[in-house]
């Protein structure tokens, strides 16, 4: 386990690939591999977009295990491992460093609507359970209640290990906010592919990406060119994936990159229930940009089919 305190940059939250209602380990070894040389700063196992909801807690932390192994120090890994119940939170959190995790991403607990002193006093246990740096997630749309930006200042005062959040609110005006209240130590990343150039624009330092599964190596040259200072480069960069950035959301995530890894061939487009598989006008829309962004080539000049730039 590395200790660091630079959580800038990209970092991928990978999908769980499935066979046969199974983890498939093969797959998943290929997308970390094609993640680190492609230059992400990090993987994300088991959060959101790795359809955490659905694996049970031996596989969880399989994934996250994995992940380690597989990345072999070569970029950090920042293991999902929040929860609904403050209890199991701790007890993954505990499990992931056990098995070598970089830091931990902490979602806000989701159906249950705590207060905000019921947000604070749940982090404030998870951080004190562990020594790894713990990343907020912010996400109100899917967990019912937000992060007040007070909470957050709260907890990074009273927790040293409460380093970051990732920001999936939509909304620029609370990345400024957050940058006023908590200062520069203190990483605010992007949790929308479509928002990271403009959060970047008001103080944030990079993106925990659902896109970078697809194109890592345009994600991250994007966010290190802006970080850099190469603002015009960031925003081509922007403008060409902009298109993909928004259909890989044209269904709730992660079905979308799921459907574009596989058309790919990185994974095979396995879901577990509740989450299906793209309608097939969704599927032809997504296939549709990813040709037009130079990810597929075009089927018609491939005598039929339909193959992958960046899996080569």
């Amino acid at each position: 386990m590395r200790r660091t305190t630079d959580w800038r940059g990209t970092y991928t939250a990978l999908v769980t690939p499935f066979r046969d209602g199974k983890i498939d380990i093969e797959a998943l070894s290929r997308l970390i591999e094609f993640q680190v040389r492609a230059g992400v700063d990090g993987v994300v196992p088991v959060g959101t977009t790795g359809e955490s909801a659905t694996l049970d807690y031996d596989e969880h932390i399989a994934v996250v295990e994995m992940t380690v192994q597989k990345v072999a120090g070569r970029v950090k890994v920042m293991a999902g491992t929040g929860a609904n119940s403050t209890q199991e939170a701790i007890e993954l959190t505990r499990r992931a460093e056990a098995v070598g995790a970089d830091a931990s991403l902490q979602v806000t607990p989701y159906y249950n609507k705590p207060t905000q002193e019921g947000l604070f006093q749940h982090f404030k246990a998870v951080a004190q359970a562990t020594r790894l740096p713990i990343i907020l997630y912010n996400i109100p749309s899917r967990c019912g209640v937000e992060i007040a930006v007070e909470t957050v200042r709260r907890l990074a005062e009273a927790c040293p290990n409460i380093v970051g959040i990732k920001e999936a609110g939509g909304n620029p005006d609370r990345v400024s906010q957050l940058r006023a209240a908590l200062g520069r130590r203190f990483v605010i990343l992007s949790g929308d592919d479509s928002l990271t150039l403009p959060f970047m624009a008001v103080g944030a330092e990079g993106v925990i990406s659902v896109a970078s599964n697809v194109i890592p190596r345009e994600v991250s040259r994007m966010v290190r060119a802006f970080l850099e200072g190469r603002v015009a480069e960031a925003q081509r960069l922007h403008a060409r994936f902009y298109p993909l950035f928004k259909d890989l959301f044209l269904e709730t995530n992660p079905i979308p990159v799921k459907a574009a890894l596989a058309m790919m061939g990185m994974v095979a487009e396995e879901y577990r229930l509740p989450l299906v598989p793209m309608a097939p006008a969704n599927r032809e829309r997504l296939a549709a940009t990813l040709r037009a962004c130079g990810i597929l080539q075009d089927r018609a000049r491939r005598g039929g089919r339909t193959s992958a730039r960046t899996a080569a």
